[in-house]
Parts: C-alpha cells; structure tokens; sequence
C-alpha cells in the first residue's frame, strides 16, 4: 500500500519579487537537492480573466505578462538555468534532453526529466494532474502532465520508464486536479481505463447529472497507475482546482478562458 498523505496541508511559500506569485511546495521526502514548487493564481501581474499569475500563453493573455511570469518562475529557480517548456498535446511522450532550440519552439510532449543541472522541468495544468517524480538519491526528477487521455495513454508509465530507476526507489507527488466531484466524464474514459485495468472501475461512480456518465477521480486513476509499476510513496491528492477559484485556473469552471498554474522541478 502506499503512504497516503493526503490530509496533510502543502506548505505555501511567496517569492519577494512584488509581482511574484504565492507558491505551493511539494509535502514530500524529497532530498534536499530535488527543488518543486506548484504556481498559484493568487498574486501576480496578470490581469482580467488571467489574474493573478499566468505563464502559460495558450490563450490569449498579454505575452509581455506571460513573459514576466516565466521570468519571475526562472528567478526562483535560480543560477540562470533554463526552464523546459513543453508545447502539451495531452500524449505519453517524455522529453529528456534540453536544446537551445526549445526556447523558440518547445516540443510536443506531455512530461520531461532531469538527471543534471541543465535545465529545470515544467508542465502547465488547470484541471489536469501535475505528476512529480524524484529518485530517494535526489539525482534524478520528472514531472508529468496527465489529463485522462495522457493517463489512459501511459504518460505515468513512460515517465517512470524514462526515469531509469527501480520504480521502488521514486517518490511521487500529485499536484492541484480538478476532483472526482467536479469531474463528469463520458462511458468513453471509463471504458478506456477498464478496459486495462479492471481497479480502475473504483475510481468511477455514475454521474447524478447525466445517465451513463460518470464522476472520475484523477487522483485515484494515477494512483492506481503509480502502484501497479511498484511506486509506494505517493502523496498528494488533495485537491480540486475546479473548487478553489481563489487559488487555481480551471479549465472547466471557467469556460475555456483561463490561465494555467505551472508545476516546476529540478535538481539544486
């Protein structure tokens, strides 16, 4: 079984910067050398339907705040290092390697790792689960998108397998998601999921808006995943960006328009 730590409040912590955002950091047993932190909307400099802190320019937000952001999410991280942006396509493929031609044209890919100080991992997410890895040695990390599609498609079991460790020797920690009571979803995803594993079926309960949908549970899906490659330690999971406007975009509650929170990871 593993050590759930899903009562246990995250620590919140706030850059100094005046426009910077209030941060949550992982509630992990990461080494000291394994940096993360989760963006919040909280503060910031973005404005309107975007306010307050919004890196992401999937949707039309100033690009001049959308790169102030992603300066003010390098600041934290530190050394002048780059930041792997990811160009998302809700798929399995994992980045490894950073080149200098990323920084105008990032790849399509839903996950990246880190086995040096070369560059730091992010992913953007707004109702879609942001998944972190690191090793117990603290000399390898990842971090995950995983929406339905990328969990049905693997995005967990390619991250781990790029990893290139013993399953049991990585700690995972699951990010702000929407919750299974905010998540209606079609018979489609439950069958997609099923139909590989039949556990899958406990994260599911039938929808009390529509016959023959259902109420998916994220959270319980990637755990289910994560177990089943061998990983014991995964916390996080508590939860719903749907519910907490204050904190957290969302995709669905907010109709589309809306701003992303960025999951960030490297190593120190």
């Amino acid at each position: 079984m593993s050590e759930d730590f899903a009562t246990r409040p995250a620590p919140v912590s706030t850059m100094h910067a005046a426009d910077a955002p209030t941060l949550i950091v992982p509630d992990w047993a990461a080494p000291a050398s394994v940096g993360a932190f989760v963006t919040t909307r909280e503060t910031g400099p973005s404005q309107g339907d975007y306010a307050a802190f919004n890196p992401s320019g999937f949707k039309g937000d100033d690009p001049e705040t959308v790169a102030r952001c992603r300066e003010l999410i390098a600041q934290e991280v530190g050394d002048r290092r780059p930041l792997f942006w990811l160009k998302q396509v809700h798929g399995a493929r994992v980045m490894q390697r950073y080149a200098d031609d990323y920084r105008d044209m990032p790849p399509e890919a839903d996950a990246s790792v880190a086995f040096d100080r070369g560059h730091a991992c992010v992913v953007l997410t707004a109702d879609c689960l942001p998944v972190f890895f690191c090793d117990r040695q603290g000399t390898r990390v990842g971090v995950a998108h995983a929406g339905w599609r990328g969990l049905a498609g693997g995005v967990l079991e390619a991250s781990v397998a790029a990893l290139g460790v013993d399953p049991a020797e990585l700690l995972v920690w699951m990010g702000p998601a929407i919750s299974n009571a905010q998540f209606e979803v079609g018979p489609e995803v439950f069958e997609a999921f099923v139909a590989v594993q039949a556990e899958a079926e406990s994260a599911f309960e039938p929808s009390p808006y529509r016959l023959g949908h259902y109420m998916a549970d994220l959270y319980r899906l990637a755990r289910l995943r994560l177990e089943r490659l061998g990983i014991t330690q995964i916390g996080g999971g508590h939860f719903c960006t749907a519910c907490d406007e204050q904190r957290f975009y969302s995709y669905r509650r907010d109709n589309g328009r809306t701003g992303h929170m960025a999951s960030v990871i490297w190593l120190r």
